[in-house]
């Protein structure tokens, strides 16, 4: 896999560099060696992608479904084929561990297999009318062009959550990976595609800086869709700029994930589960259980055996196969997460476990002594730092993990499911798990979330109707009577 051939824009089925005079160097968020470097994508350059996807669209159009779906399928065996040179590459460009690009890759394969169904479920109704002699037919069509904007810490696959979906649906696609993350999240994606068999042109990736294009991406005339996934502060934006431009904003935003563990818990099993609800991919998972819940009567037991669990997750090079917990993203992550935990430190909480930090590594902490109206407590806490919270009643864990702007996941840990389910049904988020992980996502089940995490839902059938329109063809076989 040329790295070099994937430092180049993907433009209308063509590897070439971007006209603007900006450079990007791609580098390994760990040791900072460099990966590859791009030359950035203008506004010249994102208008010709789009007309791009649209012209080739059109080309796709006339595919056989059948078709369609062997070369969605081809995607997944070129990844096969190469998911040892993919994995490398997600370790050295995202400071993942080998268990977490396992994790990834596993995502993306399945979420491609799903989309390799919709060429043969793109089904139409007839139904009656009012109106003797008339049939209203009523079509499933792909919605046109979909921009997408992906983000850094799960690049390969929210980007693929959304790209291969909308291919699947019959649409053109131009992708704009984070600039963290341009490999994984952008140009590996146009090359498995153009690998694939795709017509030239229906998948476009352009790296570029977004303080030279302004909303050129979102604002072109072309798209119909735009989905993002990231931060909720830019989502908002994102959104207010695609509905002012009459586009459909798809929105995956942030998260504030409560774990809730009741006293009848299996302590060993919410032990383990809570902390690998954190502490995947140093935390910088939109899902990841940002506040630990426990039952006041098994709070100190828990707070003993969690510390313990996580103090042995070991810390450093991501290549290394020990390791749990690799570096943040960027030094403004990291710089982010060590204000946040000092703030939280004076506005009261306490340091049960205080992690070193150095550069980019930061060692796990967890807070205690948190409450509610703190930062850490209201904030997302996209890193290694976790709140642990007692509680006394089942409503005041409902209380708890419902304050907050957030309501993207969730879980409860109980021996009796059925209370778990009952309590599950009054946390406000779009997705909640019993005796299971915040980190959830499966190819056929509806994923997105509630409040300021987002808009819309994808997944199996909602990806389907996300990504396509229907379009009413009414038949007159008689003629109307006309009152003039």
């Amino acid at each position: 896999m040329n790295l070099e051939m994937l430092g180049k824009q993907f433009i209308a089925g063509e590897w070439r560099d971007g006209n603007s005079s900006l450079v990007l160097n791609n580098t390994n968020p760990y040791n900072d060696k460099p990966i590859n470097t791009y030359k950035l994508a203008n506004v010249e350059d994102i208008d010709l992608a789009y007309k791009a996807a649209h012209a080739a669209k059109l080309e796709w159009d006339k595919v056989n479904p059948y078709k369609k779906r062997d070369i969605l399928e081809n995607a997944v065996k070129y990844m096969e084929e190469h998911e040892e040179e993919i994995t490398s590459i997600i370790m050295e460009e995202l400071g993942g561990t080998r268990l977490k690009a396992a994790f990834e890759i596993g995502l993306v394969k399945n979420i491609i297999k799903e989309a390799a169904t919709f060429p043969l479920r793109m089904e139409g109704k007839i139904l009656p009318s009012t109106i003797d002699d008339v049939e209203n037919r009523l079509y499933r069509i792909p919605a046109g062009v979909v921009g997408v904007i992906s983000p850094f810490n799960f690049p390969f696959f929210l980007s693929m959550k959304s790209v291969a979906p909308a291919l699947g649906a019959g649409n053109g696609v131009v992708l704009k990976p984070h600039d963290d993350t341009p490999i994984m999240g952008g140009t590996l994606i146009g090359k498995i595609f153009e690998e694939a068999g795709v017509p030239k042109g229906l998948i476009n990736v352009v790296v570029t800086d977004i303080k030279e294009i302004g909303d050129a991406f979102v604002e072109h005339p072309i798209p119909r869709i735009i989905s993002f996934t990231g931060s909720t502060q830019v989502g908002s934006y994102i959104g207010q700029v695609a509905i002012k431009n009459f586009k459909k904003p798809l929105l995956e935003l942030g998260g504030n994930s409560a774990f809730i563990i009741l006293e009848d818990a299996d302590l060993e099993y919410a032990v383990n589960a809570a902390t690998f609800s954190r502490f995947t991919h140093q935390g910088q998972i939109c899902m990841s259980a940002n506040r630990i819940l426990v039952q006041r009567s098994i709070y100190k037991e828990f707070i003993e055996k969690y510390a313990q669990k996580v103090s042995s997750l070991k810390v450093g090079d991501p290549l290394n196969p020990e390791t749990i917990i690799g570096p943040v993203i960027n030094d403004r992550q990291a710089q982010t997460l060590q204000a946040l935990i000092e703030k939280g430190i004076e506005e009261g909480a306490t340091p049960y476990l205080k992690g070193n930090v150095t550069g980019r590594l930061l060692e796990p902490t967890i807070l205690t002594d948190v409450t509610t109206d703190m930062s850490v407590s209201q904030e997302e806490l996209f890193g290694p730092v976790v709140c642990v919270i007692p509680f006394d009643t089942e409503e005041e864990a409902i209380d708890i993990a419902n304050n907050t702007r957030f309501g993207l996941s969730g879980a409860i840990h109980t021996s009796n499911l059925e209370r778990g389910v009952e309590m599950a049904k009054k946390v406000h988020t779009g997705m909640i798990h019993v005796n299971d992980l915040t980190i959830n996502d499966e190819p056929i089940v509806a994923f997105g979330g509630e409040k300021q995490s987002g808009l819309g839902r994808l997944n199996g059938q909602w990806s389907l109707d996300e990504f396509t329109t229907l379009k009413w063809i009414s038949v007159n076989y008689g003629q109307r009577n006309l009152p003039y």
